[in-house]
């Protein structure tokens, strides 16, 4: 058992927090919001090269962004945000020590010397094969090396938090079943293995086949066990920020789950289904059957869009239920108006929520479809269902959490915060943008990875439509706009670390209640949440009708006679 000297008493939550997962929580967040910046850098420049009135970067550049933006955005940030969110989710929620804090730091070194390794291979040119990497696409050895080592590192660190969660259990730091959130957390954590896993499959021998030692590599086979690895490491972002939705509605708004049993079983059901749905990117390839398609892109995929439509009632049902149980219960909404939104942590929290149901949730189902999807695939409209989901939902969600580990965790206070109220809203409007502009010029065909949407050097030049040209335009604008929400919230995350005052902590235990602010304390006893049964009953007509319109769409493309 750890001394008492080797952890200190939160002031603010109660909680017990050890040094070694403090420290280790720091390093990682603090890394992820670095390579954050790099990333967001890369993606402007790639907006504003397919804006065709700036059209920025030539083609070289062009893929060498677009490689870099998909590499430290959608694997070195969130995934080192995500190896924080596990030890805050083991270590601190529980209050237990970290298990091996010296492999948890040298997962720590193989992560960054990883991110580091693949990011100077880009930027020296010869690896401009972008996030997908798909042979005979070529990259240079050590692009491969570096995923490959923040692929084992992120393994030991996530071996590291089941460790923690046994050292909990066997020295009785909580008592019950684990916390909703650590469960959530738990249930990412699995997904990573099996991620990591698929992606060791491929990409060792893409390593030795890029070095000669081996010959041939089908693509095929390739592309079938790359996205078992690239889509699952989409879904480990998914479980990540729904747990950080329901953590950040306890701790701002007390609000409990309206059924603790209902939102772990939808949890498991991303468990046991969800990587499934990585089939919806090999739907036009020739060496699947159809039945497996078929049982992929709709049986399977709907278990695991249940899981998140029951998310999608319960967190703002355990919301409205805390609300209306402090009196706000005037009408359908006043529970909505009197929320803390000028609170970055729960305005963050909650757009996220909504935009990655309405934006992400919607487009999801309909790129999952086997005949849908043939009018959208590879078009730009797959980075928009993505922004949709990986930006709107999860990146929104970390920034939104960010605000709370500032003071729980670095100790302090935020800087600039009238900076940090507006900060959520710019973000957001900016990846609306970003999705809704991208998806409607993919419906009109704009494709998904050229670099001059004008295609004035092709052989047979195409004309798309002027609506396309505007919406792409429009892309780049609200590229822009994301980038400067994204901007502050890096001055304000930032300066606060180095410049914030300092919040003292104590040794000595406090009269909070932690299980108060993790989830742990059963579920609210029938609440009436009639407004967010409205929201719910907005959304389904939303996504029948816009399932109906792409359903019209095929058909005109391909007339039924």
């Amino acid at each position: 058992m750890a001394t008492k000297e080797q952890y200190r008493i939160c002031q603010t939550t109660g909680l017990r927090v050890y040094k070694s997962a403090e420290n280790l929580i720091k390093a990682n967040a603090v890394v992820a919001i670095v390579f954050l910046a790099v990333g967001g850098v890369f993606g402007i420049m790639v907006a504003l090269t397919r804006w065709k009135a700036v059209h920025l970067l030539p083609a070289d550049w062009f893929y060498m962004a677009l490689t870099g933006h998909g590499i430290n955005l959608l694997i070195v940030w969130i995934i080192f945000f995500e190896m924080a969110v596990l030890y805050f989710a083991s270590a601190v929620i529980l209050g237990s020590r970290l298990a091996t804090p010296r492999w948890a730091w040298g997962a720590f070194a193989l992560m960054l010397a990883g991110a580091v390794i693949t990011n100077i291979a880009i930027l020296q040119g010869g690896s401009s094969v972008m996030f997908t990497s798909y042979v005979p696409l070529k990259a240079d050895p050590a692009f491969y090396l570096g995923i490959i080592l923040f692929a084992v590192g992120t393994l030991i660190a996530t071996f590291v938090f089941f460790g923690t969660l046994v050292i909990a259990k066997q020295e009785k730091t909580y008592e019950g079943s684990v916390p909703l959130v650590t469960f959530g957390a738990t249930v990412a954590a699995i997904i990573a293995v099996f991620t990591i896993a698929t992606g060791a499959i491929i990409l060792i021998p893409t390593l030795l086949w890029s070095m000669g030692y081996i010959s041939h590599i089908d693509t095929l086979m390739y592309r079938t066990v790359w996205w078992a690895f690239g889509h699952a490491s989409q879904q480990i972002n998914v479980a990540a920020h729904i747990s950080i939705w329901y953590l950040i509605a306890a701790v701002v708004v007390g609000a409990k789950p309206i059924s603790e049993k209902v939102s772990r079983g939808a949890f498991f059901l991303y468990v046991v289904f969800l990587q499934l749905a990585s089939v919806h990117h090999l739907l036009v390839d020739p060496g699947l059957s159809s039945e497996f398609k078929i049982f992929n892109t709709s049986y399977a995929m709907y278990l695991a869009v249940l899981g998140s439509m029951i998310h999608g009632l319960t967190v703002p049902g355990s919301i409205e239920a805390a609300q209306r149980a402090k009196g706000y219960t005037n009408g359908l909404f006043e529970w909505l108006r009197k929320c803390p939104w000028g609170n970055p942590a729960f305005s963050g929290m909650f757009i996220s929520l909504i935009l990655f149901g309405f934006l992400g949730g919607i487009s999801g189902v309909v790129m999952g479809q086997e005949q849908i999807n043939l009018i959208i695939h590879n078009t730009i409209y797959v980075p928009g269902h993505f922004h949709a989901t990986v930006v709107a939902g999860t990146t929104l969600a970390f920034m939104a959490v960010t605000y709370l580990l500032v003071p729980l965790i670095f100790q302090r206070e935020l800087i600039f915060p009238g900076w940090a109220k507006v900060q959520p809203y710019l973000f957001g409007l900016g990846v609306t943008g970003i999705s809704v502009f991208m998806m409607g010029a993919g419906t009109l065909g704009v494709p998904r990875r050229h670099w001059d949407i004008s295609q004035a050097d092709a052989v047979l030049p195409y004309d798309f439509p002027g609506a396309a040209n505007l919406m792409m335009g429009l892309n780049g604008m609200s590229a822009l706009l994301a980038g400067l929400g994204g901007a502050i919230f890096i001055i304000v995350i930032v300066g606060s670390i180095l410049f914030g005052k300092r919040i003292e902590s104590s040794s000595e235990e406090v009269k909070a209640e932690p299980a108060k602010v993790v989830g742990q304390y059963g579920s609210a006893k029938h609440p009436a949440v009639p407004g967010t049964l409205v929201m719910v009953a907005v959304f389904f007509t939303v996504f029948v009708l816009y399932y109906y319109v792409n359903w019209k769409y095929l058909a005109e493309v391909w007339p039924i006679r």
